[in-house]
């Protein structure tokens, strides 16, 4: 009996790609350095389709800032805050690129940008102009000082360090003050505009009307200065530097082991009960120096030499298991690479590739369940989608935007 033919298999379909949350809306980028470029690329981790505008043969400033630079000559600074965004250059002092730009604003459903106050009024798009072209728009202005008496302030993140005082509570006591390890309060800064332009476009779901947005780094570093900020209005007096430890919590330091330093965050009575009893002095938690955290930051000096002296013993390493397995959080100081390995290590991929020879990306700290994180593209090249932007944008307004290749 003849045997039936094989069946031939049915095409295989691509897979659908999972929706995600800012899916269909437009971002305009006209920022430059950190915090307003950091912004977009958050958004379009969440979806958006972000086109960042530079300036012919220069782009942004960060493009040059290095080393270190990727295999393919890209300063590792641009990349890191760049992810996933449509590259157009444009010359705002030429008529046609201004008019182009123009029309990204009039199509967009937000618009981010950091310069001065005032500056882009001559070439129609400041938050006036772009509101009364777009309604819909959210307008994120992002400034170092604010709009007002600060206006006239460049705003770069290691001079707010400085002003904000962030760098007087910053370092060892007695010693220079210092900045932090990375221009914090540039992501900082990026994060509240993040929050704002999200708030401003449920706002507008309810409305149909965008608004401005502005957010500065002064105000912004000031926000994240918390228990600091409030104890000086509680006080009136200012804090100062104290090196690793904390103003109101003890142990809450780096306390030296055997080989190096280990991290603790006793942070109430039961972990520190826990820690002395893991260390082999468990009668600590009952002196009358140490029963209750108010008097052990007040007696922190003499815990922290009895602290040490058990510590000695072992490595920072072996302490880390010893006190982890107690419930006392707890653990060494790592180096750069090292957390990006225990990160790893705890299921939390941390690194993302975008391609061969470009600069691996930090993935978005972003989980969502049904709308998951976009995977990353690599930063673009000046100009790099500049061509079929240009044609979009002097086609008919209701054309879609091309795919992105």
């Amino acid at each position: 009996m003849p045997q039936p033919s094989p069946q031939s298999p049915p095409p295989q379909q691509p897979p659908e790609r999972p929706a995600r949350a800012l899916d269909g809306l437009l971002v305009a980028d006209f920022s430059r350095v950190l915090a307003g470029p950091l912004a977009a690329a958050t958004l379009a981790d969440l979806g958006a389709d972000v086109v960042k505008v530079e300036r012919p043969g220069a782009g942004d400033d960060t493009r040059t800032w290095g080393p270190p630079f990727g295999p393919d000559g890209t300063a590792a600074y641009f990349d890191a805050a760049n992810r996933s965004k449509r590259g157009l250059a444009l010359d705002l002092g030429e008529p046609d690129d201004a008019a182009a730009a123009r029309e990204l604003a009039r199509r967009a459903d937000v618009l981010i940008e950091n310069f001065r106050p005032g500056a882009l009024a001559k070439y129609g798009l400041d938050a006036a102009s772009t509101r009364a072209a777009n309604p819909r728009l959210v307008h994120c202005s992002i400034t170092g000082f604010g709009s007002g008496g600060g206006a006239h302030l460049a705003g770069y993140d290691f001079v707010v360090q400085a002003v904000g005082g962030l760098m007087s509570i910053t370092g060892e006591p007695g010693g220079t003050p210092l900045k932090a390890g990375v221009a914090l309060v540039d992501v900082l800064t990026a994060k509240d505009a993040t929050t704002a332009i999200l708030a401003a476009l449920h706002h507008r779901e309810r409305t149909g009307r965008g608004q401005l947005v502005e957010v500065n780094l002064l105000s912004s570093l000031l926000g994240s200065l918390v228990n600091q900020a409030s104890g000086q209005l509680a006080t009136g007096r200012d804090p100062g530097p104290m090196g690793n430890r904390h103003p109101s919590i003890a142990p809450y330091e780096t306390l030296a082991c055997r080989g190096g330093l280990l991290a603790v965050a006793a942070g109430n009575d039961r972990q520190f009960r826990a820690l002395a009893a893991a260390l082999g002095v468990p009668e600590l938690a009952d002196d009358d120096r140490f029963r209750r955290n108010q008097d052990r930051v007040r007696n922190r000096t003499e815990l922290v030499e009895l602290l040490e002296k058990e510590l000695s013993s072992d490595t920072p390493q072996r302490w880390t298991e010893r006190l982890t397995a107690a419930s006392v959080p707890c653990g060494p100081v790592n180096t750069l690479s090292e957390a990006l390995e225990f990160a790893e290590g705890l299921g939390l991929a941390p690194v993302t590739p975008v391609g061969e020879g470009r600069i691996p990306q930090i993935s978005s700290a972003l989980r969502l369940s049904e709308t998951p994180v976009t995977a990353p593209t690599p930063p673009p090249r000046l100009d790099e989608h500049g061509t079929p932007l240009r044609t979009w944008l002097s086609g008919p307004p209701d054309h879609p935007l091309p795919p992105c290749v």
